[in-house]
């Protein structure tokens, strides 16, 4: 007879198999005879003492761990496909230590098995402690052994010697103190020393290749199923992603059908993606969350709403949560404080995170994370340069912040906008869907956007209306200004008396009041949001200040610190270049003329509701599904997309970036085609005569040339490729190309 069990049978099966096996081993550890008739300790050595009871703890600590993650899996009555696949490699993970573990058991019951026979032959009478007698059981003498493939060896042996017991992991993974222990464990789980004589040198469990995910992805009619992967996220953050999510739903089913039908010669293997918001981990994670309610920053919201379903509706397993506990079970972390590796192959194929996320990784995964580090993918609103990005030439140019040097690809940081093209640019959706929507229940109106003289600031928060009164009064003589700011209980917020605050209002409240509105008045921050490209989307003509001197971070306490040299010349610079007239306008917010004549421009100026195609659900799934399907970051190879045809070099001027060389010429910067233009050729190409080619300096404004002494750089740090960057004296080589109408992220050539 048969029987299949079900994964959640199998998950209590193997639960108590794991409790009785623990049960037994204490029985088996602490016999009752010694208890009752046996001092502890009475006739071993301190040495064959601690031996003992590290084995103990150390099985238990195994045990213990197994239990826990097993339990938690046999919980999830309806597992979802990756509550499945956890249990699959937690199994996979056991099959690849098993040989360990049952080699420790049968140590510890061998010499259990030879105390209790020595117990039973012997008079219940104290030992001599001068009776050294021969020691039984399994006792290994090893050395460090001395292997040129192997230089730290000794090193690590030495460390650990010393710390073995400052991380519970170590003893998790076997280390009891004994130089054997450390050398079997940086042996089979670090790879730092060769393995034991008469075992096959193998890969550490991390390190090996999980079974090969072959289920093609397919684009799905339906986000239902997402919003059971939201319950990984708690309070407020998790209202406001679902319910954007459920908003747009209608419109991310629709973009899904035509990508579809437009993506048939290049759909892509289904990934298993892991998204962690670390912004919303713990104590700082509710406090953020709290924000929501308050008008606090949205755009980080936005961005993990929009990116989940983008996955989700292009075919992708996704895992969501913002809980460090739950990261570490699910990646297979050991207890403890971090320092060891993961227990088995990193289950993800990608994992989208952010600064926070990225140092909770790093805490975790022991040197797994260097080994998997080119699966991450860190968004990062304002982005982040080469040059801040490799933390010893940060240190040693002046490039050094508390952000940074984290030594990844690029290309693996994505950024709110397209204004780092270092980075690749993931954006987020506008809310056109609600327009459309809001087109087919109102048909009776006599136009779909007709608009009052109305204008709606954008700034939730009384802080950010200071200073700007005369501004203000200025918009106010030629339209009714609303405000919707936050109001604590009990209090009112300070703002000019000829403002209709509304307080805070739900995002369905505020795109409404948005639809009515003829202008979006900004007031200088926040810098950088997705309010005024969902204003523009709803008929509004954003006015927004104008920043001379351009902010950044020499004169900016909100850049101060963060990886970017940009130069930021308004409130808003995608909207202003980007867009323009008659959508955006830039005034000087402190020349009260200038603000008049322009509001009174815009009231001449009708407009209709315009959404760049980058900011669409369509021009969204078009671009991650472009960057899953191409790009690369754990291949050691130069990257193959975009293909070389699309490059088009230009020699810059002394002092301009590669950011300023390409737009003027009406292109964008490439940093993946940069490898094309580090040779010898690409100098002989632009018709310049190098009388030296140095490849010794490190310089993120290689290749360039220098017409002082016509001395030419090559670049030899590939992660130091930058489009940003410029200096008096240099003439940047700059990879530019063209792109795709209103999606600056593809080339004509790149789907």
């Amino acid at each position: 007879m048969r029987f299949t069990l079900r994964p959640r049978s199998g998950c209590l099966v193997l639960c108590l198999s794991v409790s009785l096996l623990t049960l037994l081993l204490q029985s088996l550890w602490v016999p009752p005879e010694m208890t009752r008739e046996e001092p502890a300790g009475a006739g071993r050595s301190p040495e064959e003492q601690g031996h003992h009871g590290n084995s103990v703890r150390r099985l238990a600590l195994r045990l213990e761990a197994l239990s826990s993650q097993v339990q938690r899996l046999a919980r999830e009555r309806d597992a979802p496909q990756p509550a499945k696949e956890e249990l699959t490699n937690l199994l996979q993970s056991l099959r690849q230590d098993q040989e360990g573990l049952v080699r420790s058991v049968e140590r510890e019951l061998q010499r259990m098995a030879q105390k209790l026979e020595s117990l039973g032959h012997q008079p219940h009478t104290p030992r001599p402690q001068d009776d050294h007698r021969p020691q039984t059981g399994l006792r290994e003498v090893c050395e460090v052994p001395k292997d040129p493939v192997y230089p730290h060896c000794a090193e690590k042996v030495e460390f650990l010697q010393a710390r073995w017991d400052s991380d519970l992991c170590y003893a998790f993974y076997g280390v009891d103190g004994t130089t054997c222990s450390i050398l079997t464990y940086l042996s089979e789980r670090e790879d730092f020393c060769p393995p034991h004589p008469g075992r096959n040198h193998s890969a550490p469990p991390w390190h090996q290749q999980p079974r090969t995910h072959k289920e093609k992805a397919e684009v799905r009619t339906t986000l239902r199923p997402l919003y059971e992967v939201f319950g990984g996220i708690q309070g407020p953050a998790r209202r406001f992603i679902r319910s954007r999510v459920e908003r747009l739903s209608t419109c991310w089913i629709k973009a899904g059908h035509r990508i579809r039908e437009n993506t048939t010669k290049t759909t892509s293997l289904q990934k298993r993606v892991l998204l962690y918001p670390g912004v919303l981990s713990g104590g700082a994670g509710q406090r953020f969350g709290a924000m929501v309610d308050q008008g606090g920053p949205l755009g980080e919201l936005v961005q993990w709403a929009d990116l989940s379903a983008s996955l989700f509706i292009l075919g992708h397993n996704l895992t969501f949560t913002t809980s460090q506990n739950h990261l570490h079970s699910v990646i297979g972390a050991a207890p403890g404080k971090g320092s060891c590796p993961i227990q088995m192959p990193l289950p993800f194929d990608l994992i989208y995170t952010d600064y926070h996320g990225l140092a909770h990784l790093q805490g975790a995964m022991g040197l797994a994370f260097q080994h998997y580090q080119c699966r991450f993918r860190i968004l990062d609103s304002f982005g982040t340069e080469p040059a801040f990005n490799l933390g010893t030439y940060a240190r040693s140019h002046g490039y050094n912040t508390l952000w940074g040097s984290w030594r990844l690809q690029p290309l693996q940081y994505m950024t709110m906008f397209p204004h780092t093209p270092d980075n690749s640019f993931l954006g987020f959706v506008s809310e056109e869907a609600m327009v459309e929507q809001e087109e087919r229940e109102e048909e009776v109106e006599p136009g779909p956007y007709r608009k009052d003289n109305t204008a709606v600031v954008y700034g939730k928060q009384d802080y950010m209306w200071q200073g700007k009164e005369r501004y203000l009064e200025v918009i106010s003589q030629e339209l009714e200004t609303h405000g919707t700011v936050y109001q604590p209980p009990g209090h009112s917020a300070q703002l000019p008396s000829n403002i209709i605050n509304h307080g805070l209002l739900t995002q369905d409240q505020f795109l409404q009041l948005l639809r009515r509105a003829k202008v979006f008045v900004g007031l200088g921050f926040p810098y950088e949001g997705p309010a005024p490209l969902e204003a523009i989307a709803l008929g509004c003509v954003f006015l927004q200040p104008r920043f001379q001197p351009p902010r950044s971070s020499e004169n900016s306490d909100f850049y101060k610190g963060k990886p970017t040299t940009r130069q930021v010349s308004s409130q808003h610079p995608y909207a202003e270049e980007f867009i323009g007239k008659p959508y955006v306008w830039t005034v000087d917010m402190t020349n009260t003329t200038d603000v008049q004549e322009t509001v009174r421009a815009i009231l001449r100026t009708e407009v209709k509701p315009f959404t760049p195609r980058e900011f669409t659900s369509e021009g969204m799934l078009e671009r991650v599904h472009a960057y899953i399907t191409h790009q690369d970051f754990c291949s050691v190879s130069f990257p193959t997309w975009p293909p070389e045809s699309a490059l088009r070099i230009h020699l810059g001027p002394l002092g301009q970036s590669c950011v300023s060389v390409c737009r003027r010429a009406s292109l964008v910067c490439e940093p993946a085609l940069f490898h094309h233009l580090n040779n010898p050729a690409a100098f002989t190409r632009l018709g310049l005569s190098c009388s030296s080619m140095d490849q010794e300096v490190d310089n993120h404004l290689f290749p360039a040339y220098s017409p002082w002494g016509r001395r030419c750089g090559l670049q030899r740090e590939r992660l130091l490729f930058s489009c940003a960057g410029s200096d008096p004296v240099h003439r940047r080589l700059c990879p530019c190309r063209a792109h795709r109408a209103g999606q600056v992220a593809l080339c004509p050539d790149c789907l």
